[in-house]
């Protein structure tokens, strides 16, 4: 877990500055991504070449089959995907912590200078520096979630094509240098099997997550744009205003009425 510190500690700072739903987005990806990679990949997955089983004696043939059979290692693979699926949410991070500092920077400059020099005031933060996503922010957010769903589906994609989602733990083989076509034999393909499964689930899980904080978002900014255009008829009147208008109104009609008389 250590090759991991730095980028769990950048992907950390992220938490402060999402939605309730981009948080547990990250804690999937710490918990059931980078956690679990970290800690069981290498025990299932470090022997799954010296292990593996050849019927013939070739030099070089059983490197050349696991070569045809798995073009990428999985574990390779998933921090791959891992990687390319943080950086948008690590360009977000970049973009947050320079709104930060630009606003800071004119906070200190508001207060050693009178107000009447400046028309700016800090758009997205407030005195303790906490994030409102809006504006650029919001929408570099949600330009975030939407490569993160590409990625994920791609890589999801991707790792159908390469190898599928279950172990084989037969390959057959018949490539240059193998004498004739070769049988090779995985170790432990069961295990290797639930662990594919495992990780597709957790992919699809924060694939889902994506979409949702999506329509989230969505949601949210069009009941702000409602909250900021009420229509006057929507606006309740006071009942002493009622009153008073319905008094004034049946003077003005008996008024009318005894001019029409005399």
């Amino acid at each position: 877990m250590g090759e991991w510190g730095f980028l769990s500690s950048l992907l950390n700072k992220v938490q402060s500055h999402s939605t309730v739903i981009g948080k547990v987005w990250l804690s999937v990806l710490f918990i059931f991504r980078i956690m679990i990679l970290g800690a069981g990949a290498e025990k299932v997955w470090g022997d799954e070449q010296s292990k593996m089983v050849c019927n013939t004696k070739q030099p070089g043939c059983k490197n050349v089959c696991y070569d045809h059979a798995f073009p990428i290692s999985h574990i390779r693979f998933w921090v791959l995907q891992i990687i390319f699926v943080s950086t948008p949410t690590l360009i977000y991070l970049g973009h947050v912590m320079h709104v930060i500092h630009k606003e800071k920077k004119l906070r200190e400059y508001i207060q050693t200078h009178s107000s009447s020099e400046t028309t700016k005031v800090p758009k997205y933060t407030n005195e303790k520096g906490k994030v409102q996503i809006k504006g650029n922010l919001l929408g570099n957010y949600m330009v975030s979630i939407v490569f993160r769903i590409l990625l994920e589906i791609a890589f999801i994609v991707g790792q159908y094509y390469l190898y599928g989602f279950v172990m084989d733990p037969l390959i057959v083989c018949s490539r240059a240098p193998c004498p004739y076509t070769v049988e090779c034999y995985m170790s432990r393909p069961t295990e290797k099997t639930i662990f594919i499964m495992f990780m597709m689930v957790a992919s699809c899980l924060s694939l889902l997550l994506n979409v949702v904080e999506i329509f989230y978002l969505l949601c949210c900014r069009s009941s702000r744009r409602k909250a900021k255009t009420v229509p006057m008829t929507a606006i309740p009147l006071h009942p002493r205003f009622t009153s008073d208008t319905m008094l004034k109104n049946q003077k003005l009609s008996l008024n009318d009425v005894s001019h029409s008389t005399a």
